[in-house]
């Protein structure tokens, strides 16, 4: 007997429901190469007759069509074999979400997803396949393209649903390229590419006995009762309702962020609950870039309760009959459930975040590095929390082989820290080398000091005290950091900087800025402590990361404080975390002035007594060093996006010359008195 005759043997033992998921798996495993174990499975759904479903969330490649193509073939010969109805794939399937403007300047891809959506078509048996691709635009006038789904069938398509709600805030900007359908459900196959009228045609589409309302990702986010105010006039799902399905689906590419699977969860039980209707929500999963999609596909029954959902950032197949209540719910990541119905409030309780957190970063690590061609990463380890934190994160990602740790120290480097970067890298399986850089450092200190001097002779306003030495420093390391990404093969240099310092501009352009990546941008300092100890306690390995780097007060050593006549610490540059991170929190989440966050009480209020002139003192330092800090965010190196809102530019867009706003405002009487000065 085989080894997969006797894993199919054990799996015979279980519950029904518990062979199909089993199965399912072992399928996976072994490939659609298991004619035994696909025939046992085949057997098993069998008598749920109509109504059996396939999920299909795929981690494409961005624009790489063949290889999505491939997936989409896998997965349609998989079902024919098994005998599911529909087989149900995630938004633009074929190229990969988000797009952006590559379709306007290279319209080959377009034509290219357009061959092999109707070569995938002539495949098509029994089994309907639900399908994301782009389609262009016939019409002279707005945009060039639709984002659209095809259901396929028969060797032919049956028909297309193109998307109605373009998102263009935050990660978004399909209005951008996309043009909103004219009409709601189905078209039929003829206006493929030549939607030049509408058709009075069905709305739904029928499979097996069941009729399926279909719509793509951001046309389900409009309800006018959940969402007060709602961004849009027309609710496409409502529209649907009023057809009766038997289902709606949701074909979608949703990336993860913080507070978003409380949302999404909320709102498509609200969904399926109003209308009395099972919702199917088919979600992309991997990176792509700055983005990541964490997959978590799911189906809620008329009542609004979750009875099935698929693995959070894994490819799988789901199989689901909810008109027979088959379905499993994968676990989410660690935390989430418990949050669903929390309030918007600042907290420095990040536990029920750090697993998706930590998941999030490590998957756009390993998509980012994969899908580009890289495959190791050197970063310099300083013995501090940023670079330890990234040094754990690349090597789970990555694997330890192919993550090489380089101390620089320089003068003002502690014993401590060198030492905290040895342990790390001992704890992890790195690589690690030293590298001082005072000779570097040296000799070009020495070097620009000659050139100051003589620029000096026909500039005026050369600064008494500059931050020239500090910089020095942290270039020296990216120097020899990008020297070690240029020497040898497939390896890119990792940009440390965290959120909270690169709102203050804390970090240094070509230095600790500098690198192809930057893992833990849009990470806070405080989120930062918290994950550490996280990993510390989560990994298969425990506390990889010394307990002296998560104790010791953050410091680049760069410099030294006149006052203390030691190294100068992160938070006497800049304030204490805990507020400073809550002030983050305040304007990207609550948007809230100058004037509103000094008459709030702070958490940190609440555990430590300021006075109102510190808080002003603090609250100027942000703003004011915020506003000189917007150059930075723009030159940034990709990074994942985590929280729920960024300073990524495939988040937040800011003109770097409006450096002069008044964010604290005036009131009408100040306004009047400036304006008689003037008069």
């Amino acid at each position: 007997m085989s080894d997969l005759s006797r894993k199919i043997d054990e799996i015979k033992k279980l519950p029904e429901k518990e062979q199909i998921y089993s199965l399912n798996e072992l399928i996976a495993q072994e490939g659609v190469d298991a004619p035994e174990a696909i025939k046992e499975l085949k057997q098993l759904l069998a008598p749920y007759g109509y109504g059996n479903i396939g999920l299909a969330q795929i981690n494409p490649i961005l624009g790489d069509i063949k290889y999505n193509a491939q997936k989409v073939v896998k997965y349609i010969s998989y079902a024919e074999k098994i005998g599911l109805d529909v087989i149900i794939f995630p938004e633009l399937t074929l190229v990969g979400y988000p797009i952006e403007d590559i379709i306007d300047r290279h319209p080959i891809i377009v034509e290219e997803n357009i061959k092999w959506l109707n070569e995938i078509a002539k495949i098509t048996k029994q089994t309907r396949a639900i399908v994301g691709f782009i389609e262009k635009v016939k019409s002279q006038t707005g945009r060039r393209y639709y984002n659209s789904v095809a259901i396929l069938a028969e060797g032919k398509i049956e028909s297309i649903v193109r998307k109605t709600l373009l998102p263009t805030y935050s990660e978004f900007y399909d209005s951008r390229y996309f043009e909103p359908s004219p009409v709601i459900g189905n078209q039929p196959p003829e206006t493929l590419c030549n939607l030049d009228k509408v058709y009075d045609s069905p709305k739904l589409s029928t499979i097996n006995k069941l009729k399926y309302g279909i719509t793509i990702c951001e046309d389900c986010w409009n309800n006018s009762d959940f969402f007060v105010p709602n961004l849009y006039k027309v609710d496409p799902v409502k529209e649907l309702a009023k057809e009766f399905p038997d289902i709606l689906v949701n074909c979608s590419a949703s990336p993860t962020r913080t507070k978003k699977e409380q949302l999404k969860h909320n709102m498509l039980s609200y969904i399926s609950r109003q209308h009395k209707t099972i919702f199917i929500y088919v979600n992309q999963v991997g990176a792509i870039d700055n983005i990541s999609f964490d997959g978590s596909s799911r189906v809620y029954n008329p009542r609004g309760e979750l009875i099935a959902r698929a693995k959070s950032f894994e490819e799988q197949l789901l199989i689901v009959n909810p008109i027979k209540g088959l379905g499993k719910i994968y676990p989410l990541a660690s935390g989430l459930e418990k949050t669903l119905r929390e309030p918007k409030i600042f907290t420095l309780d990040y536990e029920p975040d750090l697993e998706r957190t930590y998941k999030t970063i490590i998957q756009g690590i390993r998509d980012y590095f994969k899908k580009t061609g890289f495959r190791r990463a050197v970063l310099g380890l300083s013995g501090g929390l940023d670079s330890s934190v990234c040094a754990v994160l690349l090597a789970d990602a990555l694997l330890p082989q192919n993550v090489f740790g380089v101390s620089m120290p320089s003068k003002l480097t502690s014993d401590e820290s060198k030492n905290d970067a040895k342990e790390l890298a001992n704890n992890l399986g790195i690589n690690f080398t030293q590298a001082p850089i005072k000779n570097m450092y040296d000799v070009i200190n020495t070097s620009l000091q000659e050139l100051f001097d003589q620029v000096e002779q026909k500039w005026d306003n050369r600064y008494k005290k500059s931050f020239t030495p500090d910089n020095i420093q942290a270039r020296s390391r990216a120097m020899l950091l990008w020297g070690i990404s240029n020497e040898f093969g497939s390896c890119l240099p990792i940009a440390t900087s965290d959120k909270s310092e690169l709102y203050m501009g804390y970090a240094t352009i070509n230095g600790d800025m500098s690198g192809g990546f930057a893992p833990i941008a849009d990470v806070t300092k405080t989120k930062l402590f918290a994950l550490a100890r996280w990993m510390n306690k989560n990994r298969d390995i425990k506390n990889a990361i010394p307990e002296s780097v998560i104790a010791k007060r953050p410091g680049a050593e760069l410099a030294i404080n006149p006052k203390t006549g030691k190294p100068l610490l992160a938070e006497e540059a800049l304030m204490p975390y805990e507020f400073l991170d809550e002030v983050i929190w305040r304007i990207e989440n609550k948007h809230e002035s100058y004037n509103e966050m000094l008459n709030s009480q702070f958490l940190y209020e609440k555990e430590k007594s300021i006075d109102l002139t510190q808080k002003i003192e603090w609250l100027d330092k942000f703003y004011r060093r915020m506003s000189t800090s917007l150059y930075k965010w723009s030159i940034l190196p990709p990074s994942v996006l985590v929280d729920a809102r960024s300073i990524n530019k495939n988040d937040y867009r800011q003109p770097i010359t409006s450096s002069h706003i008044d964010y604290k405002g005036l009131v009408e009487e100040e306004i009047k008195n400036i304006i008689a000065d003037w008069l």
